[in-house]
Order: C-alpha cells, then sequence, then structure tokens
C-alpha cells in the first residue's frame, strides 16, 4: 500500500571513525548500514528521559548520593546533546528539501555553514539520518553527485511502499507521513495521543499548522484527508481532563496494509529487524494468521458457492 531520525560530548560515530580525515565517510554513510539513533517515530517525550534518569540511577544502589547526582548529570547531558543532534537532523531535511526546488546541487559548505555549524565532525551521521527521512517519509533519494567536490541531488521517488490500490498513490511524501502516523499509533499500543502525533511531526521539522510546500497545511491534511479517507479514526478520550483526543488507525489502514508490513517499516527506520520489539511481533504474527484463516475462508466459500 503505502511508502526514518549522548554525553557531555557528542559521540564519534562509526563511519567518522572509518574516515581517517577524508570525507569518504560520507559516501559510507550514504551507502552502508548503520547503527543510528532513534528516529522521530519512537523518541522519548522529556518526562519519559526524566524517567529513564531516574531508572539508570537505581540500577546502582552503590553509588553514594553525590555519584548518583553525577550519574543523573551525565545521563541528561548526553540526552541533551542527542536531542540537538535530532534537531539538526531535521533541519538539514528541510534545508535540503528547500534547496532541491531550485533544481541546484547542494554542497557540503552549505549543509555545514546553514545548518550543521559546530557539529560538523558528525556529518556522515547527519546525512546518513537525513537520507533516511528523506526516503521513507518524503519519498526522495539523497545521491552523492561529484565526491571530489561533496556535492548532492535529491532524486524524487514518489511511490509508495506497497502497490495495493489506494486513494493516495502516487504521492510518496503524504504516504509516507501516513505510514509514519500509522507505525506511531501501532507502537503506542494502537492508539496515539493528538500531542503524541503532533509532536512527532516537530521532531521532523514540520509545523502542524504552518504551510509545508510538501503536505500544503499538515493539521489540515491529517484530520481532513486521513480522516475522512478512513484511514485514521478521531476520538475523544474518555473522562481525561482536560479534554484529549487519540488517532487510531481506521478502516480503510486495516484493509489496505497490515501490522506486520507497519512493523516492517518502523524497523527499517531504526535499522533493526521486527523481532526486535517482540510484543508487537507476537501481535503481527497474529494479525497475519487471522488474516489468513479469514482468507482461507472466503476462498472456501467461494469454491462451494461459484455462482
Amino acid at each position: 500500500m503505502l511508502q526514518k531520525p549522548e554525553s557531555g560530548a557528542l559521540p564519534i560515530p562509526q563511519a567518522e571513525r572509518e574516515m581517517d580525515g577524508s570525507h569518504d565517510g560520507e559516501t559510507q554513510a550514504l551507502t552502508a548500514s548503520q547503527e543510528m539513533a532513534p528516529s522521530p517515530l519512537l523518541q522519548e517525550s522529556p518526562e519519559e528521559d526524566l524517567g529513564a534518569v531516574r531508572e539508570e540511577g537505581a540500577t546502582e544502589p552503590c553509588l553514594t548520593p553525590r555519584g548518583a547526582r553525577a550519574l543523573a548529570a551525565k545521563t541528561l547531558a548526553r540526552r541533551r546533546a542527542c536531542r540537538r543532534l535530532d534537531r539538526t537532523v531535521a533541519e538539514l531535511v528541510q534545508f535540503l528539501l528547500l534547496k532541491d526546488r531550485k533544481k541546484s546541487p547542494i554542497t557540503r559548505s552549505e549543509m555545514v555553514k546553514y545548518v550543521i555549524g559546530d557539529l560538523k565532525d558528525l556529518f556522515p551521521e547527519i546525512i546518513a539520518r537525513a537520507a533516511d527521512h528523506l526516503r521513507y517519509v518524503f519519498g526522495f533519494e539523497l545521491k552523492q553527485l561529484d565526491r571530489k567536490h561533496h556535492t548532492y541531488i535529491l532524486i524524487n521517488k514518489l511511490k509508495p511502499i506497497e502497490d495495493e490500490e489506494e486513494a493516495l498513490r502516487g504521492d510518496g511524501p503524504r504516504l509516507g507521513l501516513l505510514m509514519m502516523i500509522l507505525g506511531l499509533i501501532y507502537m503506542k499500543g494502537n492508539s496515539a495521543r493528538e500531542a503524541q502525533v503532533w509532536a512527532m511531526l516537530r521532531r521532523l521539522g514540520v509545523r502542524p499548522s504552518k504551510y509545508h510546500f510538501l503536505f500544503g497545511y499538515p493539521k489540515r491534511l491529517i484530520m481532513e484527508d486521513f480522516v475522512q479517507l478512513r484511514y485514521l479514526n478521531y476520538r475523544r478520550v474518555p473522562h481525561t481532563n482536560p479534554p484529549e483526543c487519540e488517532f487510531s488507525w481506521g478502516p480503510r489502514s486495516n484493509l489496505e496494509t497490515s501490522k506486520m508490513k507497519v512493523l516492517g517499516f518502523v524497523a527499517k527506520l531504526h535499522k533493526k529487524e521486527p523481532q526486535h520489539w517482540p510484543v508487537q511481533y507476537r501481535e503481527a504474527l497474529a494479525d497475519e494468521a487471522d488474516r489468513a484463516r479469514a482468507g482461507a475462508s472466503v476462498r472456501a466459500r467461494a469454491s462451494t458457492h461459484p455462482w
């Protein structure tokens, strides 16, 4: 049916260590599979970050109070550095998309000057994560045009991941956005609060209520197109004060894709296998089995009553 992105100092990625001072790591970063920081799909909220800090501190019962405070401070610094890296990736994606509108090659020096700045030593990791976001979310392939002058171009892939017929066929960016939302919903337990969806968009560098040249007004696209086309359900969460609303999969999504396909999409974003999330993987396997039984039942009835 449908068509990715901590110590006090930022870590030096694998590709950078392999460069030995050259920029060949740029090509490696675009072509090799690497362990990346989490994509915007499954990042934790600040409240969850603080909970993780407390949990990490709790695993060290022998720490002195001073040691526990130092560990918590170090963990928070690492998470701040990671969040800064995430923001830089999102900003680079938007920069590349805007530059592509002029259809002129994009140079490494421009990216460093206008977006990356003092994180230039992490360029291979940043460019690789940006390339994943461009591919899976926006439907563009980032290609290195000239290794000597470090220039890049975007190739418009604009096609959905799957081949089934659906109303959004041919619109790669919108399909990618829908898949991101379906993935978030599934990984959050088959429903996601409205605020979680808007937060994910912001991590992608997309403001829900601000015009985006690929999506138009993203909030309107989601609330009107995705909901009205029955890709998403939207409802008030009972007994919430102040009132909260949530999204879940709509009937059209259940017909045109599956939990296993969406889990596979999430796994690609995180460069992992679907089995990395055992709860969701078991649920997806059960869903596949249910679909197989339903299909067999339909075929059996058709063979019994061919008319």
